[in-house]
């Protein structure tokens, strides 16, 4: 009896062992039910679009239906929050933006999440720039000329933004700091109504998303002068950055990630984050969203943690010296 107790306690102990090695060991069966995915925008806009493009694949990898779940309200803090505190295991997810987690932490005077603590990265999906495009009657051609005529008239340029408190509008804000000049932002509901004012020349100019502003400028209809993100636009190849045209060390792009709650599982963490990662090398999805100007990116929980800490930083710099705060 004493040696068959001995044989018993030494398997369960291999058992454990085993469990302690083999990353998901103990959690091996998920996802063994379908998984929600909250959007905090509305269906059909760009964070929609690559849900349902990544998650779709990520069901087909691991066997069990991903639910997009889009709860639009707030500049995205009704769905945030919902994930927030939602229970950490594996089965609520949030498609988390520039906006939501990592803007409105310094924009909002009061939120209902910490954005630093309440969630768990698994990965950056995606990154994507802005294009600075003037109206067509506005007399210059390049970004320089931009600066100096912004200079020669402090404050009497126009440029719309996305809204108050949006990616866009923090981005000129930067730009306007770093060039050393100032223009008016007028905020308006979306980047669609904001791109058609500059269209029909009621304002200057405006930071539009590259498949919307590269359709308009291949029309004839604005002037694309340069790019806000690190690299060029493969929709607008011959216009430069906004470092290359005038600016260096200026970079400014928006982006998509995928978070859990806070105390999700490492494991199941990590089942998602090997799951998304291999749906991302897919070179038709990479393609598809290159048509919209989006590229992806791809990152361990580790890596796209630092590069969240390091985005409310830098935009938390550029909202207090703006004086941006809404309620």
């Amino acid at each position: 009896m004493y040696g068959l107790s001995r044989k018993v306690g030494a398997a369960l102990a291999r058992l454990a062992l085993c469990a302690a090695i083999l990353p998901g060991a103990a959690q091996a069966a998920y996802p063994d039910r379908p998984v929600r995915v909250i959007v905090p925008f509305a269906a059909g806009g760009g964070a929609d679009i690559v849900a349902r493009l990544v998650f779709k694949g990520v069901g087909e990898q691991l066997g069990k239906a991903f639910i997009i779940d889009n709860r639009g309200g707030a500049g995205g803090i009704v769905g945030a929050d919902a994930v927030a505190k939602a229970e950490p295991d594996g089965y609520t997810l949030l498609l988390g933006q520039s906006g939501p987690n990592a803007i409105n932490p310094s924009v909002f005077s009061k939120l209902p999440y910490d954005a630093r603590k309440d969630f768990a990265p698994i990965t950056q999906l995606t990154r994507y720039p802005y294009v600075i495009a003037v109206k067509k009657q506005l007399p210059v051609d390049n970004l320089k000329a931009l600066i100096d005529l912004a200079k020669r008239k402090p404050g009497t340029l126009t440029v719309s933004t996305a809204g108050q408190g949006s990616s866009a509008h923090l981005a000129i804000e930067l730009f306007m700091r770093q060039a050393g000049i100032s223009i008016n932002p007028v905020p308006y509901k979306g980047a669609g109504p904001a791109l058609l004012d500059v269209v029909s020349g009621v304002v200057d100019m405006t930071f539009g998303d590259a498949a919307s502003a590269s359709k308009q400028a291949q029309a004839g209809n604005v002037k694309a002068l340069a790019v806000t993100g690190a690299r060029r636009s493969p929709l607008l190849p011959d216009v430069p950055t906004v470092a290359e045209a005038g600016v260096p060390g200026y970079e400014a792009s928006a982006w998509h990630g995928v978070l859990a709650p806070r105390g999700t599982p490492a494991p199941i963490i990590h089942t998602l984050q090997q799951a998304i990662a291999k749906v991302l090398a897919d070179p038709a999805l990479r393609a598809r969203l290159a048509q919209d100007g989006i590229e992806t990116v791809g990152s361990s929980p580790e890596e796209f943690n630092r590069a969240l800490l390091a985005e409310i930083d830098k935009w938390h710099q550029v909202v207090v010296d703006a004086h941006i705060k809404l309620e």
